[in-house]
């Protein structure tokens, strides 16, 4: 029967499916904390591929309350009562009601709780099982702007009521979120390299007549899709449309490279000097150091590193370890530290936080838990920069009690 199949777990699982598809392109979305538990309807164990499906986890404040998923992505015309919202994709959450141990689906409260975060959130939706949907709640979501989803057994979801677009703009947790599904998202993706020359050569060889690859792998690194990558993360060059563009600050690093060498194929043959060493960035080229710090300053994370820090030193903690560091953010900025630190996956999620978003200790001694291009690779550029003392490891050889995070400078 419906009620056997079509628990909340599950509910919220093809709606994800529906909203969130894995091929979409910027896009990111999580799911609350409370759907890690292997258990849902009178201890009936959770199906392993709606676990899957759901993950990863993670509890993100919106309005007064936490969403059953939150999520940012440019959905269907046949999802929205418009087409477009601006320049970015909006941020999307959804409330899901299943089918309970007896029987019932409170989905008039789904309505309620999804209104809650328009505070927030562009677009806001009720899922639950469609028999169970009734006209009279399909005209208070209506009223409310919320959008109403139906999910049949099969696992298709039909849109009932479409949600219009508000322009709330995310100043909460949910930044977190909107900052995964950005090109500079550390989700599901890596920096590949841990020096910053490599990223700075590239937008030095993409402006030069020569072809870039080639200039790139024969002056500053082989790997010039990983370049590339980092380039795009570090906001020095656009890679959204039809060919690869400079950014203003993509300019400014070929502005400076000129102003420094006279030409581009001086700046590249400088480069050459810089390949496979092993000392601090910042030291080896002062003066390309100063660059690499404005650069990395204006990548999001690293403000919000920085700036913590700062506050621990002051607060008497000049050198915190990871685990010491970890938890200190996220008694502040819990959303965002969950997904710059620990990694996405279901098992590292569930061992690391509890049903209400808490961080359990114990993992965070565990260097396997952590996200590689925040502990490895950024954490290296920014000793690069001149701005930590230590640089960072693979978390397969990271002993996070040794991890220091301190600033080489402070204010």
């Amino acid at each position: 029967m419906a009620s056997a199949t079509l628990t909340e777990p599950t509910v919220l699982a093809h709606t994800k499916r529906r909203l969130f598809p894995d091929d979409a392109e910027q896009a990111y979305a999580v799911v609350d904390t409370q759907f890690a538990q292997t258990n849902w309807v009178a201890g009936a164990a959770v199906p392993a591929e709606v676990r899957e499906t759901l993950a990863p986890f993670n509890h993100v404040r919106v309005g007064s309350g936490y969403p059953d998923l939150v999520g940012v992505r440019t959905l269907e015309d046949d999802l929205l009562a418009v087409e477009r919202f601006g320049e970015n994709p909006p941020l999307v959450a959804v409330e899901a009601k299943g089918y309970t141990e007896a029987g019932g689906v409170d989905v008039e409260r789904g309505i309620v709780q999804a209104y809650d975060r328009l505070h927030e959130a562009n677009a806001a939706y009720v899922a639950a099982p469609e028999p169970a949907i009734s006209q009279s709640e399909r005209t208070l979501a209506r009223q409310l702007n919320v959008g109403v989803l139906g999910v049949d057994e099969s696992g298709s979801v039909a849109t009932l009521e479409l949600p219009r677009i508000v322009g709330n703009r995310t100043t909460g947790e949910a930044t977190a979120i909107r900052f995964q599904a950005s090109a500079q998202g550390v989700a599901d993706r890596s920096f590949g390299l841990n020096h910053p020359k490599n990223y700075l050569g590239y937008p030095v060889a993409l402006a030069h007549d020569g072809d870039t690859g080639s200039l790139l792998a024969e002056h500053v690194v082989a790997a010039t899709d990983s370049a590339r990558g980092g380039a795009s993360f570090l906001g020095l060059v656009d890679l959204d449309g039809s060919r690869e563009e400079l950014t203003p600050l993509g300019r400014e690093v070929v502005r400076f490279a000129r102003r420094e060498h006279g030409d581009l194929d001086s700046a590249l043959r400088e480069f050459e000097n810089w390949k496979r060493s092993r000392k601090r960035f910042s030291d080896v080229a002062p003066r390309w150091g100063l660059l690499t710090r404005r650069v990395v300053f204006d990548y999001p994370a690293t403000q919000l590193l920085v700036e913590e820090l700062q506050h621990l030193h002051d607060d008497g903690f000049p050198e915190p370890t990871l685990p010491q560091f970890v938890r200190y953010l996220h008694e502040l900025h819990p959303s965002f530290t969950v997904e710059l630190f620990l990694r996405g996956t279901e098992d590292v999620r569930e061992r690391a936080l509890t049903a209400d978003g808490e961080l359990r200790v114990e993992p965070l001694h565990d260097g396997s838990v952590y996200h590689s291009p925040t502990v490895f690779q950024l954490k290296a550029m920014l000793f690069h920069a001149g701005i930590l003392t230590e640089r960072g490891a693979e978390p397969s050889n990271l002993d996070p009690d040794a991890d220091v995070w301190a600033l080489r400078d402070r204010a």
